[in-house]
């Protein structure tokens, strides 16, 4: 069969101007940036710093919408049902790797979302409330062995993360522990700081500036070795409990997003986490600044899912 080297030619340009176009009409409205979770959370503040800084590159106003509710799924699904044109941002989290695992119908496939970048890795810390008489892990530990039921821990839903680590965190400690659930993790910080609840484990970027204020403890860190910005708290290895563990925060967008406008965000917001604010204010919460690229952003929410979907069935924390 004879092959048209005009009509290919032809069709090949036509491709060629099809993605400049989309490159060309990107942002020519404000940008949604949708975060699952409430304001001046440890998701909301990169996000709003994120946003700032893309708004000012793409000459577009950025907005910052908090979407709380049913453990980030609301923000989750209002992402995905957006035209696929890079107008609407979801602040993605590990979250939405649990949630597709934790719950049976979700009302999303990750296929569903289209990774741009990774903007920070995190780690846990146990926080613990002044009201409860010992200070470190170990103390803890006994405090709670020797008085069984009588401390309390918050948690933002069955299946969070939050639950799923006090739940590992029982099962190495040999304790048990009273649930008390929050909607939102800002919720719980007065009744942890005044003592209605004891135990609450949080990214460190919400807890530490409160541990060093001395408005509550931190009392251990789920990273492999002491955070350079929280030199004083041990990790959890080292006082021999095998718990490591670490969250992550990226930005997505709807599956389907042309390939161009994709490209033109993760430059973008690569440039803005080399940032030395950004880098200041991340690290300054304990967790690590890192940009990837979209391939490596869409390995990391798979081998999430992976990692906590025996921990799920294991705990019977799977919710309908």
């Amino acid at each position: 069969m004879r092959i048209d080297r005009t009509a290919l030619l032809f069709a090949f340009g036509l491709a060629l101007v099809a993605t400049a176009a989309d490159a060309q009409t990107y942002a020519q409205r404000p940008v949604r940036l949708i975060v699952g979770f409430g304001a001046g959370g440890p998701t909301d503040i990169p996000a709003r710093f994120i946003a700032d800084k893309l708004g000012t590159i793409l000459k577009q106003r950025v907005v910052v919408e908090n979407k709380p509710g049913a453990a980030g799924m609301l923000a989750t699904r209002d992402a995905i049902a957006q035209p696929a044109d890079g107008h609407t941002l979801l602040l993605c989290t590990h979250f939405e790797s649990i949630n597709t695992a934790a719950y049976r119908n979700p009302q999303f496939r990750l296929g569903d979302l289209a990774p741009i970048s990774l903007i920070a890795k995190y780690y846990y810390g146990i926080a613990m409330s002044n009201a409860v008489p010992v200070n470190d892990i170990d103390g803890f530990i006994a405090h709670a062995k020797a008085n069984p039921g009588a401390i309390s821990y918050a948690t933002l839903g069955a299946a969070s993360a939050q639950e799923i680590f006090v739940r590992q965190l029982e099962r190495l400690a040999g304790i048990s522990l009273n649930r008390v659930p929050f909607r939102t993790g800002p919720q719980v910080m007065p009744d942890l700081i005044a003592g209605r609840v004891h135990i609450y484990v949080s990214p460190t970027l919400a807890v530490l500036p409160l541990h060093d204020t001395k408005e509550l403890k931190v009392i251990g860190i789920t990273s492999t070795q002491r955070l350079p910005t929280a030199k004083d708290i041990p990790t959890l290895a080292e006082k021999k409990i095998p718990f490591v563990r670490f969250g992550w925060l990226g930005i997505c967008a709807r599956e389907g997003t042309p390939q161009p406008i994709v490209a033109e965000l993760n430059r973008h917001i690569a440039s803005i986490v080399a940032m030395p604010d950004y880098r200041q204010m991340i690290e300054k919460g304990g967790s690590i600044p890192e940009a990837s690229t979209p391939a490596e952003l869409g390995k990391i929410i798979i081998q999430t899912r992976e990692e906590v979907a025996s921990t799920i069935q294991e705990f019977g924390l799977q919710q309908d």
